[in-house]
């Protein structure tokens, strides 16, 4: 007999580096990964391209945080292909309700066209997944993320595995073994995503112009 999985056994299994996927939306199973090369992105050698720095500073959209969580996943959800079943949108759902999922809204006007959602634990944030309905939506989200989660003292931003895309906004594969140590360190960090409101534009753009001018 197979027990249900809870909000706090997802919760357990994200702390061991463990998380689930499904097969397809209309797939009811759920399947347990542990990357033997853990993607991740560094919070501070985010990649701020130019022209997405002229699209911030020009201010296209309304950021929120935390507004429209379930339309958020399911808009990530909205595609031919996806592994977010409706058992994983329930626990994300209640994970939500509990103050441990989060999401970062993009709006235009009352159309939300973009957004990104995770799980918050520590100082760890396990992004989860992202989706966009005008250009540059979700990498602006990103940006506001990247840049509020830095600012509110969390130290590790997990991607789960390493794109394309993710890889040229500065994401970097890791080890099994690394992963583990980094997450088990931001584990142990005490932060608060909602200890600060989100940035305004002109910050986002300076805060990492100015880390890829360190970088």
């Amino acid at each position: 007999m197979q027990l249900d999985l809870t909000p706090e056994i997802l919760m357990q299994a994200y702390r061991l580096g463990v998380f689930p996927m499904a097969e397809d939306r209309d797939d009811p199973k759920l399947y347990w990964f542990d990357p033997v090369h853990r993607g991740i992105l560094p919070l501070d050698r985010f990649h701020l391209a130019r022209s997405l720095r002229r699209r911030i500073r020009a201010v296209p959209f309304e950021l929120t945080l935390d507004r429209a969580f379930d339309q958020v996943i399911a808009g990530c959800a909205a595609r031919k292909t996806t592994w977010i079943n409706a058992e994983i949108r329930r626990l994300f759902v209640a994970l939500h309700k509990m103050g441990y999922a989060h999401s970062v809204e993009v709006w235009e006007g009352d159309d939300l066209v973009g957004g990104v959602y995770g799980l918050a634990q520590g100082g760890a944030f396990c992004a989860e997944s992202m989706f966009s309905r005008r250009s540059d939506a979700s990498k602006i989200a990103l940006a506001y993320l990247i840049t509020h989660l830095r600012r509110c003292g969390f130290v590790l931003f997990d991607t789960q595995y390493l794109t394309d895309h993710l890889a040229r906004l500065g994401a970097i594969e890791v080890p099994r073994a690394a992963y583990r140590a980094q997450l088990s360190q931001a584990l142990g960090v005490v932060a608060d995503i909602h200890a600060l409101p989100l940035p305004e534009a002109q910050d986002v753009v300076q805060f990492n112009t100015q880390r890829s001018k360190r970088a």
